[in-house]
Formats: C-alpha cells, sequence, structure tokens
C-alpha cells in the first residue's frame, strides 16, 4: 500500500467514490463526513494526508485544516474548494494546507496532486554541510535539519507545514545569496508537481508569522524586489 489517506467531505456518494478510486491505486482510505468524525478516526489511526472538503457542516475543513496543522504538523493537507471560493482557497493555504483543488475535479488531477503532495513530505532536504545541520537565527529560533524540526527559543517544537519547512531549510542553506521564486519553485517541488509563485508567497507569509518578531517587518528572510527571497545573515552553527 502506498500510504493511508483520509477522505472528508459531507457528500457520501464522493467520499465512496474517492474510496474506492484511490484504493485502486493502492491506497488505504478512511472517511468521515464530518470534522468531529474526523477527530474520531484520528483516535484510531494517523492518515498521511488529508483531503478536506471547506463547506462541511457545523465546523467548517477551515478550522478543521487549522487544528490538523496544530497537532499533527507531519500530516499533508489538500483542501477541496468551490470555483467561485478563491478566498476561501487563499484561507486555507494560510491555514497551512499543503495545496488546493476546486470542485467539480477530475479524479486524475487529485491523484497527481496527492502523490505530489505525499512526494514532497517523504523527499529529504537538499544536502547541507555538517557546519551547517543545526542553525540558530532570528529571536534564536533552532533550525534542525537532520532532525527536519523547527524550535523557537524556549525549545518549543514550532509546528510548520511540510511545505513551509522545505521552503525555510532551502533559503537557510543559501544564506545571503537571493533566490528567484522560479528557482524555490524548481527546488522545493517534487517532479510533475504543480506549483505556481502566489503559494510561494503565502508559503512565505505563513512562515513569516512564525519565525519573524515581526512578520510586516522581516528580518530573517526578506524580501528582494522583482526577484524572491533571501536568508539574511545565519549566525555561527551550534556545536
Amino acid at each position: 500500500m502506498k500510504g493511508l489517506l483520509m477522505v472528508v467531505d459531507d457528500e457520501r456518494q464522493l467520499r465512496s467514490v474517492l474510496a474506492e478510486y484511490f484504493a485502486i491505486h493502492g491506497y488505504t482510505v478512511v472517511t468521515a463526513a464530518d470534522a468531529t468524525e474526523a477527530r474520531e478516526v484520528l483516535t484510531r489511526q494517523l492518515p498521511d494526508l488529508a483531503i478536506l472538503d471547506i463547506n462541511l457542516p457545523g465546523e467548517d475543513g477551515l478550522s478543521l485544516a487549522r487544528w490538523l496543522r496544530q497537532t499533527q504538523p507531519r500530516m499533508g493537507l489538500l483542501m477541496l474548494t468551490t470555483l467561485s471560493a478563491a478566498v476561501d482557497r487563499t484561507i486555507g493555504l494560510e491555514q497551512g494546507a499543503d495545496d488546493y483543488l476546486p470542485k467539480p475535479f477530475e479524479m486524475r488531477e487529485l491523484l497527481a496532486r496527492v502523490r505530489a503532495v505525499m512526494r514532497r513530505m517523504d523527499t529529504p532536504p537538499a544536502p547541507a554541510s555538517a557546519a551547517a545541520r543545526r542553525l540558530r537565527f532570528g529571536s534564536r529560533h533552532l533550525l534542525d535539519l537532520d532532525k527536519r524540526c523547527l524550535c523557537d527559543a524556549q525549545g518549543r517544537p514550532v509546528h510548520t507545514s511540510s511545505a513551509e519547512f522545505e521552503l525555510l531549510a532551502y533559503l537557510a542553506q543559501h544564506p545571503n545569496r537571493p533566490r528567484s521564486r522560479d528557482d524555490i519553485l524548481a527546488h522545493v517541488r517534487s517532479r510533475g508537481e504543480t506549483v505556481f509563485d502566489r503559494s510561494i508567497d503565502l508559503r512565505m507569509m505563513r512562515l513569516r508569522r512564525k519565525i519573524e518578531e515581526n512578520a510586516k517587518k522581516p528580518q530573517v528572510i526578506k524580501t528582494v524586489r522583482g526577484m524572491g527571497y533571501v536568508f539574511v545573515s545565519p549566525p555561527p552553527s551550534l556545536p
């Protein structure tokens, strides 16, 4: 089996169709009709990736996505939205979703996006020198590339999505060297994954909220106008 997926959607027929389709392609699938049922699923097993409909009854998919990102930071999140819900798609990415797909969608495209997110989750970070495997930066945040974790000054884990971590890791391994959006896109995605410039900017906005003292005046990762971003002046590595 290729992994465990959780489909959360209030449309019973769609849940059934998706479960059957992904099973044909080698995935194990559990389903839930709403956020409450999804939380119950998580008490029994931990999916590798959740496919969430934004328009759930009761607690909506955005709230559930935020909770999942806080409690299960390494789980992949893919949001399903309506064609007219551009604002919802943006908010979904801000809440930590790795990707989104508007309804109605082609099953093959959904499968491709699920595969892309899971490839990125399984892809190790780019090689770094031994002296740069653990870095202190900003307000004494610690980035540990070997353990794939980010901690704050008090040593508490800072929850990041896989996409946010890959973005930070890539820039941190190229300090004081501005990286274009095209360069970033080429290095933080898996082959065949569809990513766009705006998604990089949204990931950066979420990341800055977690690592900068003032996200509106970033000092760790600065914007290079007309180009992209630069990780500024990392201090010496830890012993």
